[in-house]
């Protein structure tokens, strides 16, 4: 009768062990996510931020020569919404884990495809994406490790790495314009018919980036064709006017403010309007 008993206190020890409340594990180095848009990409890095409490980083903690996390805990992952050049070097959209190799005069920073794991310790060289080599720069002390991301133009980021004394960086470039240009082209050709506000947004841009202002005007017809308003009948005129055709715009711009006039549209817009037609009008 002992096996029985043995194994009905093993069932029940297990049934126990299923009972136990989940904790969640105190975090000593806090996690923490940084993000940066372009248009309409977007570079996120996620890490977890340990700090230096007196004692020796670089080439002591963090050793010279071998493959670090760049972090604490799980590796520290860089996401690229879109295809970018790093350190002007292609590296397609997705998500990297991103190790370096430090040294006290260069260091090497790793992408690597395998984003999700703990630490170094099963990272594969073969899995590398992209390998560049950075500088390290002096920077005031800094406790808690940080990672920034700085716009630095239109098209261009830069990422930054800040713990203890040392600051250490990649540049990340994209074409912002024109990846925007391939997802309008792509939206409005699935747009429904009888939307006037996608085509009025998308011919707007268009006209005050001062770019395709061809296929602008085909946009701002479509719009108006969809329903007159007074945006995009005023869009339109501005388009002809800037054209070099201003007295073709006049009728679009009579007619924007009587429509505007009659539903108690926006003042501003009335006003700017009206101000519109008595400069043109000269």
């Amino acid at each position: 009768m002992r096996i029985p008993l043995l194994a009905a206190a093993l069932v029940a020890s297990i049934g126990l062990q299923a009972r136990q409340t989940p904790l969640r594990p105190y975090q000593e180095s806090p996690a923490a996510s940084v993000t940066q848009t372009l248009g309409i990409s977007t570079v996120q890095i996620d890490y977890h931020r340990p700090a230096v409490k007196g004692r020796k980083i670089w080439g002591g903690l963090v050793p010279y020569g071998e493959v670090w996390r760049t972090g604490a805990n799980d590796a520290t992952t860089v996401t690229f919404s879109d295809p970018v050049k790093v350190g002007g070097k292609d590296l397609p959209a997705g998500t990297y884990a991103f190790f370096a190799i430090p040294g006290p005069e260069a260091w090497t920073l790793i992408f690597n495809r395998t984003a999700r794991q703990w630490g170094s310790y099963d990272y594969q060289a073969s899995e590398d994406a992209l390998r560049i080599e950075a500088k390290p720069r002096y920077a005031p002390l800094t406790e808690w490790l940080t990672y920034d991301l700085a716009v630095a133009g239109p098209d261009r980021l830069k990422a930054e790495l800040v713990w203890e004394h040392l600051a250490v960086g990649f540049d990340v470039t994209l074409d912002a314009r024109g990846i925007y240009w391939a997802y309008l082209q792509k939206t409005l050709a699935a747009a429904q018919p009888g939307e006037w506000l996608p085509f009025y947004q998308a011919a707007s841009y268009c006209l005050n980036n001062d770019l395709h202002l061809d296929q602008a005007g085909a946009w701002a017809d479509t719009s108006i064709a969809a329903k007159e308003t007074p945006r995009n009948l005023f869009l339109k005129a501005r388009l002809l006017k800037k054209a070099g055709q201003a007295k073709a715009g006049l009728p679009l711009l009579d007619k924007a403010i009587g429509l505007a006039m009659e539903a108690k549209d926006s003042s501003e817009l009335l006003a700017i309007m009206t101000k519109a037609k008595a400069d043109w009008s000269k």
